[in-house]
């Protein structure tokens, strides 16, 4: 297949970070803008980031823990998904952050 005739809509990408950025900015998480990439690394609200990464489950919310990409303390959040996933995450990211906070 000829790739190099593919277009990505971008636009697309860069709605859903900032939506997912500034939900979680609002709901207390501390995070990075990112600039680029399919993903948002937040800072843990414990120390234990596989450990919120177990209550954030518990809320219906899949997340990994960044040990596995050299950032302990943090987890790490994939916006390469549909628009609902992203928005039906949000109840769950604030339930966890107030159960923890």
């Amino acid at each position: 297949q000829d790739l190099q005739s593919v277009n990505i809509d971008i636009e697309q990408y860069r709605k859903k970070r900032d939506y997912l950025y500034e939900a979680l900015k609002r709901i207390g998480y501390s995070v990075v803008y990112p600039q680029g990439a399919f993903y948002l690394f937040p800072k843990s609200p414990l120390k234990n980031e596989v450990r919120f990464c177990q209550v954030l489950a518990n809320h219906k919310v899949l997340v990994v823990p960044g040990r596995g990409f050299g950032q302990p303390g943090y987890f790490r959040i994939s916006y390469c998904v549909p628009d609902s996933t992203i928005e039906g995450s949000i109840a769950g990211f604030e339930a966890a952050h107030k159960e923890i906070t």
